[in-house]
């Protein structure tokens, strides 16, 4: 059971998500959208989405930094073990909260406007809850373990089991000894990842990188002038 869940399903989630998005891209490319719900709903969405998007960044820039970058990295920088479980636990709480206030927003503005609900995918339905579900345990471990709680040094063992994953290299052992609320939310997080290429938050990989480098849009009168032809006449009611 140990290698199954630490080991066999990470890489079924991981292959599920790179070989989803290779073939997303390749034969739904114009499904490669959010399909915005903005034309149905501007007032709350103007709000719930910066909160949601904004805090999510946190979130995955703070996993980035936890989970990527080893502790005697951050140790050779001088930054002590309780200085940077402090300031990850605080950081990680505010950037955790406004996450999980956006996406309530989002999902209760979805679920209340009648016709934002009836262009929601089933799979769409299911990737919200999936997402909730990750946002809701990061917080027990965030807040209630980390920031009111006893506390858990997960770059000992959840990061060192994550880089060995990545790096082909892994280390069961070290999940399955870590707190289950960690390994809850590892394993919801997983399921995110294999759900990822079959739902809207396919968008996150399309950056509008050549919008920089389009040339300018030139706008042109119709005005009469020497040497530009004189506009056909357009249809008028009759007797006009």
């Amino acid at each position: 059971m140990t290698t199954l869940l630490w080991v066999v399903f990470p890489y079924v989630c991981l292959t599920t998500f790179v070989v989803g998005l290779f073939w997303r891209w390749r034969y739904d490319k114009f499904g490669w959208t959010t399909r915005s719900s903005q034309l149905y709903e501007g007032r709350q969405l103007a709000i719930a989405s910066p909160l949601f998007h904004f805090g999510i960044l946190a979130v995955f820039g703070g996993h980035i930094m936890g989970l990527l970058v080893p502790a005697s990295w951050t140790a050779a920088l001088g930054i002590s073990n309780e200085l940077y479980h402090a300031v990850a636990a605080i950081a990680g709480s505010v950037a955790g909260i406004a996450a999980a206030a956006g996406l309530a927003m989002l999902v209760a503005r979805r679920r209340l406007t009648r016709s934002i609900l009836q262009v929601t995918t089933p799979v769409d339905k299911a990737m919200y809850v999936v997402l909730g579900l990750v946002i809701a345990i990061g917080l027990v471990n965030t807040v209630g373990l980390n920031a009111l709680g006893i506390g858990h040094d997960y770059r000992t063992d959840v990061a060192v089991w994550v880089r060995g994953i990545l790096l082909l290299q892994p280390q069961p052992d070290l999940m399955a000894a870590a707190p289950p609320t960690f390994q809850a939310h590892a394993l919801v997080a997983f399921t995110l990842f294999a759900m990822w290429p079959f739902t809207r938050l396919v968008h996150v990989f399309s950056v509008p990188l050549g919008y920089v480098a389009r040339p300018y849009i030139l706008y042109r009168t119709r005005d009469a002038r020497p040497g530009v032809r004189t506009p056909r006449r357009g249809w008028e009611p009759p007797g006009s």
